[in-house]
């Protein structure tokens, strides 16, 4: 904390006395004079008042869509208002590493409760204490299940965009070899899985429900990739969990997912969340803080950061993962989301979801030019084709104040959450129709 506290100039002349230097720039005699900087040219201060009328003003020219049809990685969830009046309190808001469990009890329960709820989640054994987001995560699992004699990892075409760069990019600095499947009508080509497996392969990873909202036949994949000897990684929506089968019915090793459906706002690309659950034989492999639960002296319940692999801190060239820190109070938001919403209030979450979705693909339907591409099962997301440019009417429903799905191609990846009611959707129909 050092670094916070502003030296006295006693304080500063005692510190270069000890350096047997005489003034502050004595520090900078190696620099080149030519790349010091004597002053910035940059206007005068203002008042608060005239910050806050010149940042409005700014503000002011974003759009704020109220009605959003777009999901691809990040959705608009309704946010009990419990979330923010817990989490925005000091004792949480300023948290700082809970290195010393006897004064950080409270955060370290905090980080407990989230483990335990993703593990109820996912089904799997343990959660660790998160990742920066869904992408960071499902490429830290990639590393996971790394071995001597198996260093090929098979990824579903499926996966979204951003996440496969990702682990492409953690894997390319490994040096493994990343094996991108075919597609068969918007999912995983099970042919071209069974051809690619090999003893080489490390593990697969996949994307349920997908880039294109399809439910994906994880469980087929989990068999045939553990025949061969490989490890399974599903990524997934953790609201489609609570309708879904889970990691565990699914018998898959790692599970990844974006934690920010779980209580965080769109916002401008984050902060997010990365959720990470394995099963037990794989946690001493598992990344960044897991927290557990034990007793004190006085046989008092607390809690402590264990399984801790110290090399991520101090022994670097040793690490399997350079992750040493965490998004503790994004965790903390999903955490009083979950809480806040109960086992029940999450799967109507998941249900509202999807019937909405089927709802808005069958009135879309009506339209001429609008197919579904794939008559596989979805979840809340589908992709159809457009009667004319996607772009061009994504642009046109803009105008008219609703964010409309993602153009891919000449297609359009339609969403929709609990939020988007029935007279929001046909409202949106109506719409199209005037804009065709």
């Amino acid at each position: 904390m050092a670094s916070y506290v502003v030296n006295t100039k006693k304080q500063q002349q005692e510190m270069l006395k000890e350096l047997n230097m005489e003034t502050i720039d004595d520090l900078f005699i190696d620099v080149p004079k030519s790349a010091l900087l004597k002053e910035l040219n940059i206007p005068k201060g203002k008042s608060e008042l005239e910050v806050y009328n010149e940042l409005s003003e700014i503000a002011a020219k974003n759009t704020v869509f109220k009605h959003i049809f777009r999901g691809a990685g990040a959705y608009n969830h309704y946010i009990p208002s419990i979330v923010n009046a817990v989490v925005s309190k000091e004792e949480f808001l300023t948290a700082y590493t809970p290195y010393q469990p006897e004064i950080s009890q409270g955060i370290l329960q905090s980080i407990f409760e989230y483990q335990t709820q993703m593990c109820q989640l996912t089904g799997l054994d343990v959660a660790n204490a998160s990742v920066y987001d869904g992408a960071v995560a499902a490429a830290e699992a990639a590393l996971m299940v790394l071995e001597r004699r198996k260093s090929d990892i098979i990824v579903a075409k499926t996966v979204n965009p951003q996440v496969l760069a990702v682990i492409k990019t953690y894997c390319e600095s490994r040096n493994v070899n990343v094996i991108v499947l075919k597609n068969d009508d918007y999912a995983v080509d099970l042919k071209d899985l069974k051809e690619k497996l090999n003893e080489n392969i490390a593990g697969v990873i996949v994307q349920s429900p997908n880039y294109y909202g399809i439910i994906e036949d994880v469980k087929t994949i989990s068999d045939l990739t553990h025949n061969c000897g490989g490890k399974v990684i599903m990524h997934s929506n953790p609201i489609a969990l609570a309708l879904l089968k889970n990691g565990k019915e699914l018998d898959v090793d790692i599970c990844t997912a974006e934690g920010q459906p779980l209580g965080m706002p769109l916002s401008f690309g984050g902060p997010y969340l990365g959720i990470m659950t394995c099963k037990k034989e794989l946690m001493r492999k598992l990344p960044g803080r897991i927290v557990g639960q034990t007793v004190d002296t006085n046989n008092k319940r607390c809690f402590v950061l264990t399984l801790q692999a110290r090399e991520q801190h101090i022994r670097r060239e040793k690490a399997s993962s350079n992750i040493c820190s965490n998004q503790a109070l994004c965790a903390m938001r999903a955490s009083v989301y979950c809480a806040a919403l109960g086992p029940n209030g999450l799967r109507q979450v998941a249900i509202n979801s999807a019937s909405n979705a089927h709802y808005l693909a069958k009135q879309l339907a009506t339209i001429d030019g609008f197919n579904l591409k794939t008559d596989k099962e979805f979840f809340n997301e589908f992709l159809m084709t457009c009667p004319i440019d996607s772009k061009q009417l994504v642009k046109r429903l803009a105008d008219k104040g609703i964010l409309a799905g993602l153009p891919i191609e000449n297609d359009i990846l339609w969403c929709t959450t609990e939020t988007n009611s029935k007279k929001e959707i046909d409202k949106l129909v109506e719409t199209i129709k005037e804009v065709l």
